[in-house]
């Protein structure tokens, strides 16, 4: 090998060596300071791709659980205004009762009509109850069977190819059966159900049972809708974490075996600076040859 002056090879190498090895430092460095072994679409462009697509994922999922959850509490504040309602029968049910009892006077009979009509009233509000401005009962038109058909989709999954129906409950049927059709403020003592009179009475004990029956039915659907939807949280929960995983293999950084990186390419650094300069001074022999 010829000994030369312009051109030191040996030193263009060294160079380069060192600014390879400055280049891996600064991305380990990036990539322990961030926590994330993609920083740039360079360092992985395909692994990048994925890992965008999964969080977006992830968010979707989120948003889902919280949208189920929403709906969950909307059957919860139904199944409440069921709950009353059945306490507000269970009272008609014992005026009824009550009023089937011959020793009773008319006056004594009167008065259990006026507790049975204000009971009336207050199951038509109950039907007016909503969540957010969204109603939770539908207004019945099928006498004493209770109507199921009218559902809100819920989607529960991420990517919207699936969802269940949750029912607005026909608490209307019900107050249509025990009559409370009429205006809130103006339900007349003679509007549906009558116990005034023991005869009238004895025949509405029927009625009021059957009223009791289609509410526990709409109680049975709430809670069937409440359990299904819960399964489909925790399922979105774990899809969630499952997500979360695969995503955190594609772009987070492993810290034991970066900062084993780090501790080679800080090495590589300190041998290449002083190989770099001991290229640059090796031509200086050349002095020696030119001085003799």
């Amino acid at each position: 090998m010829s000994v030369v002056i312009n051109t030191n090879t040996a030193a263009s190498m060294a160079s380069y060596n060192l600014s390879s090895t400055n280049v891996n430092l600064q991305r380990s460095l990036n990539r322990l300071s961030s926590g994330s072994r993609i920083n740039s679409s360079f360092e992985d462009a395909g692994g990048l791709a994925v890992s965008m697509k999964m969080s977006a994922s992830i968010r979707r999922t989120e948003a889902t659980i919280a949208n189920v959850n929403n709906s969950i509490s909307f059957l919860q504040t139904q199944d409440g205004v069921l709950k009353t309602a059945d306490k507000v029968l269970s009272r008609m049910s014992e005026l009824t009762q009550l009023s089937t009892d011959v020793t009773k006077s008319t006056s004594d009979l009167a008065l259990y009509q006026t507790e049975f009509n204000s009971l009336k009233a207050q199951l038509n509000r109950m039907m007016r109850e909503d969540f957010n401005g969204i109603s939770m009962f539908t207004v019945g038109t099928s006498g004493d069977v209770p109507l199921t058909s009218t559902t809100l989709s819920v989607v529960t999954t991420h990517d919207g190819t699936q969802s269940v129906g949750i029912t607005q409950a026909d608490l209307g049927s019900i107050n249509l059966l025990v009559g409370t059709s009429g205006n809130v403020a103006t339900v007349a003592t003679t509007e549906g159900v009558n116990i005034s009179t023991v005869s009238n009475a004895q025949a509405a004990v029927s009625t009021v049972s059957q009223a009791i029956q289609n509410l526990a039915q709409l109680r049975a659907y709430n809670g069937s809708e409440q359990s299904r939807l819960t399964f489909a949280s925790e399922m979105l929960t774990v899809n969630k974490v499952n997500l979360e995983s695969a995503n955190s293999r594609i772009i987070d950084v492993d810290i034991a075996k970066e900062s084993s990186n780090l501790a080679r390419w800080n090495i590589l650094q300190q041998a290449g600076t002083a190989m770099l300069a001991q290229a640059n001074t090796s031509t200086q022999s050349i002095l020696r040859l030119i001085a003799s």
